[in-house]
């Protein structure tokens, strides 16, 4: 295995599929000769050419609704949204085209296409450039939805993002960009909608999702030193859901903490609660609790911006609180 950088792995999972099928192509603002903006995309003009990576406008509806025509025409396009906040421009061509398009014609066309994108906060970008808008994309039938935490998963999820038939929303946080994993030389391709439990335990379970995954096994590790044994599990994607990993960890500790950078107003968490609420009610110890984002816009000023995310220490005190409930 080779230690890679998240932003690394990126361009290295883009790299992969590009190799394995000729029907995927690159597209997105500075993709090409800058390498990206995020620097994810370096290295692909130079082994794939102007004919598969492609520079655009600075137009987001311009971008998606090339790719969902060359998708519905036989590529497999990987398009580049460079702000999460941005999929706001091109919201149309995305939840009201390419989410229906299968559906509205009985299956006779296929929009095998991937909207890569940046999210969250945590580096002072301020209100435009920071939000965590996941639960956009999973309100919307017929999206998936990714959100790699690791290098391995970046890869992964990539590759089996690729090879859907249905569009696929991933999410990469720009905050995990410089994080660094190891990354498996083969194939590597993780099937979406299965989530990985990262540390076992067996007084709490912890449900997280990209960034705040780190968060996470951070106070798993500060509780472990106060006798309380907290169980991790990164989604990896939220559509599909991989409800049987929660409600079977669940079931055993029977408390439950969501970790979510998305505003607690609406946010991916609410549905998670719900979900075992009905699923599990039985084998509540306490009650389901959320560490979420304040429902604020972000301030652009790092100390406010620290105040209303969640963080390590943030998580350690609910759990401990709970767990002691």
């Amino acid at each position: 295995m080779a230690e890679l950088s998240y932003r690394y792995a990126v361009a290295e999972g883009l790299a992969r599929e590009m190799r394995r099928d000729p029907a995927v192509v690159v597209l997105g603002e500075d993709v090409a000769a800058a390498g990206g903006v995020w620097k994810t995309t370096q290295g692909l003009l130079d082994e794939f050419g102007p004919e598969r990576v492609w520079d655009t406008p600075i137009s987001e509806q311009a971008i998606v609704g090339a790719a969902i025509g060359a998708a519905m025409t036989g590529l497999r396009p990987i398009a580049e949204i460079m702000y999460a906040d941005f999929l706001g421009v091109c919201w149309d061509q995305i939840a009201n085209q390419a989410a229906k398009l299968r559906y509205m014609t009985a299956g006779q066309l296929t929009v095998p296409l991937v909207i890569r994108t940046i999210h969250g906060g945590g580096v002072a970008k301020g209100a435009q450039h920071s939000q965590s808008p996941e639960n956009w994309a999973l309100a919307v039938p017929g999206l998936r939805v990714a959100c790699p935490s690791t290098p391995a998963d970046v890869v992964g999820l990539l590759a089996g993002a690729v090879r859907a038939d249905d569009p696929v929303v991933v999410f990469e946080h720009k905050g995990l960009l410089g994080s660094k994993g190891e990354v498996p030389d083969d194939e590597h391709v993780l099937e979406l909608g299965r989530a990985a439990v990262r540390r076992r335990g067996t007084d709490l379970t912890i449900v997280a999702l990209s960034a705040t995954v780190r968060l996470a096994l951070e106070a798993a590790a500060e509780l472990e030193g106060q006798d309380v044994s907290a169980e991790v599990i990164d989604l990896r994607t939220l559509v599909p859901l991989d409800a049987g990993c929660v409600l079977e960890s669940f079931k055993r500790t029977s408390r439950l903490l969501i970790v979510e950078e998305n505003p607690r107003q609406g946010g991916w968490g609410a549905q998670i609660a719900a979900l075992v609420a009905e699923e599990a009610f039985w084998y509540l110890d306490a009650p389901i609790t959320r560490v979420a984002g304040e429902s604020v816009p972000l301030p652009a000023a790092r100390g406010l911006e620290n105040a209303v995310l969640p963080s390590a220490d943030q998580v350690t005190e609910t759990a401990l609180k709970l767990a002691r409930t």
